[in-house]
């Protein structure tokens, strides 16, 4: 193609761009004759010494080495010169040709990049001058004061910038940049880099400056299939370059870099505007513009053109086209044939698509959200399955074409997850407890931060798997603390977060979301979780072929190991915990799939900016993010569980369909032997309790009024462990750690004000009594006389009728009568007497007990001898026992608890008491069930309670008759199959 020709009229229009330039020094060193040796420092040079051998020697040394070197240098330059265009002809290059990218299956194109150039030449004259100078000012300022080289942009940007610890970059000059991107490829290396000096040097060697930026104008990329700079003009902005502003001048100015990165319909839109401001900055700094007229350009609200629709996926399109554009260089991509074949499962794309399309109105309705983005991916390999980065891409109301998959956001809880792993790590465990009480977690500089539940509320002491599944903020503000900021962020960095490098940028409110992640990187670190600790690089490619057939590269899985396998089965574990989860969400939200095991984390920002679910299966990651693109609030309420996770439970329901269930490995819960590590609020204190005073028991506290209670003094994690050790000793002094009082006032502060209500928790929180049991003492015990039978009676009939007279201060509730210390029978009302038929004792003496209680068992017994004397003896009378239920060899479960226990008794009126009892069938330990006392009926029944652990028992009773005789039952085997919360039976 030929390079329009500058006429006499455009040499001569010139005086504008001639100011740029600086006398360069004269070539062959015409600036002046160089002084000799006899002329340095105003006197001639006499004398002198003679040359030894040596000397001589080393100088023709040095000359021959010098000449070796230059030889060399001539040599190397030749070689590389070979097969470099004639610059005479630089524009003469190949056909181009389209570029396909295909989904996963390759049978459909997602998109093709056309290989027809849209090229329109233009002359330098006809280009305004700010838009030669936006192009100088951000490319190469020196253009026309160098030689095609500038050997300080080359020292600039890899000696400096590698000593100061940044990246190299090349220096490259106006003219290097037209020769990378017009001519050469975009591999880098030394031998391309080289190429390109040498073809820039010649280049200016062949061609005035204006000529070079003529060609530069005419033949770099400028995105897609636009070339030159009137192609660029047309296709963002429908008009022609003479047309253009200072604000679109700018814009094009900063496309060249990258246009891939940089396009105004890829997902970097405010990178190009931030590029477009700096340009305009640098015009400002170099007197090409003034600053009103650059701020002006800044707030010039930019149109561009509708960009083509003939694309599917567009999103995860433009993701893979930059990614491969910065490997391979645009021109390669846009124009070199390329077969792309992607990881996109278009079936699960489709659905994506479908969900958001179908409940992003709904959240605009109701909450303000205007947009919405998914990814999902295979955590076996790191292959991104569907992208969705907006609600519409080609919608440019709410910014369609930023791709918010990969765009830095908060992600509010969502990062739970990843500070309770790091705490784990360090040796926390599930069971772990922490006070979820209002805190100030003042840093040492006095600066305050008290955050609080998304409910506002307190609930006191909670274990870690409550506080996670449950997303309670206090909590986890406590376990970012004692996993420790850098720990967490050595972990994301393992995780494969890159937005979390900037350490000093972080505290405590990181695990509420205070730094920002890409939903892309987000989801792929939660897929670590889902394969137990392994984590894949993402991928979107799986294969390139270029023009000709030949693979560029192909994926290959390789994943490293980025966390201990049993932490990931614990955050798995309480992820897929719905009951754990259920007091805040429900047992019926949107992260649940069924009967189908997933585990899923919610995400909210305070302000409502941001609302996120992540959920997986061992074979699936989906991560949702809902909000809007210029980060302005949702209305109040639009949390993760109610914006963003219908759309996620859309599509994992869709895309599972009726595929296999997996189920996430069971972990090993930790047993440290630290009751507050394992589970319980503190130190226990076990103290005996009357039920009647609710006060300390003393030796006057009847057996029937005395509980045992268990207490926890109430202190944080920080009084029990070293948080960095926390599996060792106990600290020794507590208060080192700066926010140990902190965390102490407040705990304390909460457990009085439970200890002034009736309502406890499940730790036990109340504090134990200090004060003694002041209702059973001496004092309150009944008074009482047995009128009766007197001493030694003899009793010549059966019927035993006993009279007592009793009094007492609290008025008298019962009257129980005992014969041989066997309850004979009660009387509850007055005068509290008893008469009972007593023809199945033997003749003889025997002891009768009256004992007299009031209610709350202040008691008193008194006794007596009496004879019967009946003329009968029943020692040999025998007593049989027979088993009615339940049958031996029965099943049963913990459902059909209580469990009625029957047994037949002869001879009944012999039978005083009967115990039951139950062992498991391979053990010998009785464990009592319960005990009728007296037997007044046959057949003897009694409940069983509480069902035991499953497993096979042996159950049996015990009768004992009035004479103290034992008779057993026969053994019956029962077989227990406990059901657990949510099973049903077969």
């Amino acid at each position: 193609m030929p390079i329009p020709q500058l006429n006499n009229k455009d040499r001569s229009n010139q005086s504008w761009r001639a100011s740029q330039k600086k006398n360069r020094p004269d070539k062959g060193g015409r600036n002046g004759p160089a002084l000799t040796g006899r002329q340095k420092n105003g006197k001639r040079r006499t004398g002198g010494f003679k040359w030894t051998d040596w000397r001589k020697k080393a100088l023709w040394a040095g000359l021959l080495l010098a000449f070796a070197g230059l030889v060399s240098v001539l040599s190397l330059v030749a070689w590389l010169s070979r097969g470099l265009p004639d610059p005479n002809r630089l524009i003469e290059r190949e056909m181009a040709q389209s570029t396909k990218i295909f989904d996963r299956t390759g049978e459909t194109v997602l998109y093709e990049i056309h290989g027809d150039q849209k090229r329109t030449l233009v002359n330098l004259e006809d280009i305004p001058d700010y838009v030669i100078n936006a192009t100088i000012a951000i490319e190469d300022k020196d253009f026309y004061k160098h030689g095609g080289i500038s050997l300080w942009g080359i020292f600039r940007g890899v000696v400096i910038r590698t000593l100061s610890g940044k990246s190299a970059q090349g220096g490259s000059t106006l003219t290097q940049q037209f020769v990378k991107n017009a001519i050469l490829t975009p591999e880098r290396s030394v031998i391309r880099k080289l190429k390109e000096w040498i073809l820039a040097y010649r280049l200016e060697k062949t061609f005035s400056k204006d000529e070079i930026l003529q060609m530069y104008f005419n033949e770099i990329p400028y995105g897609s299939t636009a070339y030159g700079i009137e192609a660029a003009s047309q296709r963002y902005f429908g008009k022609t370059v003479r047309d253009i502003n200072l604000a679109e001048a700018a814009i094009l100015a900063a496309l060249p870099q990258a246009p891939s990165k940089y396009s105004p319909y890829g997902p970097n839109t405010e990178l190009l505007i931030g590029r477009q401001n700096y340009i305009l900055d640098r015009m400002v700094e170099q007197g090409y513009t003034t600053e009103p007229k650059a701020e002006a350009a800044k707030q010039y609200e930019l149109n561009f053109q509708r960009p083509a629709a003939n694309i599917t996926a567009p999103h995860f399109v433009m993701y893979v086209k930059e990614a491969l554009s910065e490997k391979y260089g645009e021109k390669t991509v846009e124009q070199g044939g390329l077969k792309i074949y992607t990881t996109l499962d278009l079936y699960k794309q489709k659905i994506a698509e479908e969900a958001i399309t179908e409940r992003a109105p709904q959240n605009e309705e109701k909450y303000g959200a205007t947009n919405a983005a998914l990814v999902s991916i295979d955590p076996k390999n790191g292959q991104i399955l569907a992208m969705v980065g907006s609600r519409d891409y080609f919608n440019n109301e709410i910014d369609g074409q930023v791709n918010v998959t990969t765009r830095p956001r908060q992600p509010g809880s969502s990062l739970k997850p990843l500070v309770y792993a790091a705490a784990f790590l360090k040796g926390y465990t599930p069971n772990t407890i922490l006070y979820d009480v209002i805190t100030n977690f003042s840093n040492e500089a006095g600066k305050s931060y008290e955050p609080k539940n998304y409910d506002l509320g307190e609930r006191g002491p909670v274990t870690i798997r409550q506080a996670l599944a449950g997303s309670l903020n206090i909590p986890a503000v406590k376990a970012i603390y004692l996993a420790g900021i850098d720990n967490v962020l050595e972990l994301a960095q393992e995780l494969g977060y890159t937005t979390l490098k900037d350490r000093d940028r972080f505290g405590l409110s990181l695990v509420l979301g205070g730094g920002e992640v890409r939903l892309l990187e987000h989801v792929n670190a939660y897929g670590a979780f889902a394969r137990e600790g392994l984590l894949y690089p993402l991928a979107g490619i799986l294969k390139v072929e270029d023009k000709d057939g030949k693979v560029l590269e192909e994926f290959e899985a390789r994943g490293k190991k980025a966390l201990d396998p049993k932490i990931a089965r614990l955050i798995n574990d309480i992820l897929s915990d719905n009951a754990a989860r259920a007091y805040v969400f429900g047992e019926r939200s949107y992260l649940v799939l069924g009967s189908r095991p997933v585990a899923a984390k919610t995400g909210t920002t305070n302000d409502y900016r941001d609302a996120w679910v992540i959920g997986y299966t061992p074979s699936i990651v989906t991560g949702v993010w809902v909000g809007n693109n210029n980060n302005s609030e949702m209305k109040r309420g639009a949390d993760g569980s109610v914006v963003a996770a219908p759309i996620w439970n859309d599509f994992m329901k869709k895309v599972l369909g009726d595929t296999p269930v997996e189920y996430f490995r069971a972990p090993e819960i930790p047993v440290t032997g630290k009751p507050i590590l394992d589970g319980q609020a503190g130190e226990p204190l076990v103290v005996k309790i009357d039920r009647a005073s609710g006060l300390l028991a003393t030796e006057f506290t009847p057996e029937s009024f005395i509980e045992e209670r268990t207490y926890f003094d109430p202190h944080s994690i920080l009084y029990y462990v070293d948080k960095d050790k926390p599996l060792g000793p106990a600290p020794a002094d507590p208060g080192k750690d700066p926010q140990f009082r902190l965390w102490e006032e407040r705990i304390l502060s909460w457990a009085e004000k439970q200890a002034a209500t009736t309502s406890t928790d499940s730790f036990g929180t109340e504090r134990p009594p200090t004060e003694y049991d002041n209702l059973h003492k001496p004092e309150y015990r009944p008074t009482v006389e047995l009128l009766a039978p007197a001493q030694n009676d003899t009793l010549a009939f059966a019927v035993l009728k006993a009279r007592i007279a009793a009094t007492a201060p609290r008025g008298i509730n019962r009257a129980e009568y005992y014969i041989n210390d066997i309850l004979l029978g009660a009387n509850y009302s007055y005068p509290f007497d008893l008469e009972k038929n007593v023809s199945f004792l033997s003749d003889g003496y025997h002891n009768l007990k009256a004992r007299v209680c009031d209610d709350i068992d202040n008691c008193t017994t008194v006794e007596t001898e009496f004879r019967l004397s009946l003329g009968e003896d029943r020692s040999n009378e025998k007593i049989t026992l027979e088993w009615l239920s339940p049958s031996s060899g029965l099943a049963v479960s913990n459902i059909d608890f209580p469990l009625k226990l029957r047994l037949a008794v002869s001879s009944r009126e012999q039978a005083a008491l009967a115990s039951f009892y139950f062992r498991e069938s391979n053990g010998s330990a009785l464990n009592p069930i319960g005990t009728i006392e007296p037997v007044e009926n046959s057949p003897v029944e009694i409940l069983w309670d509480n069902a035991p652990p499953s497993g096979s028992y042996r159950i049996f009773a015990e009768v004992s008759s009035w004479d103290k005789r034992t008779i057993k039952s026969e053994e019956v085997t029962i077989v227990i199959n406990n059901i657990s919360a949510g099973q049903t039976e077969e």
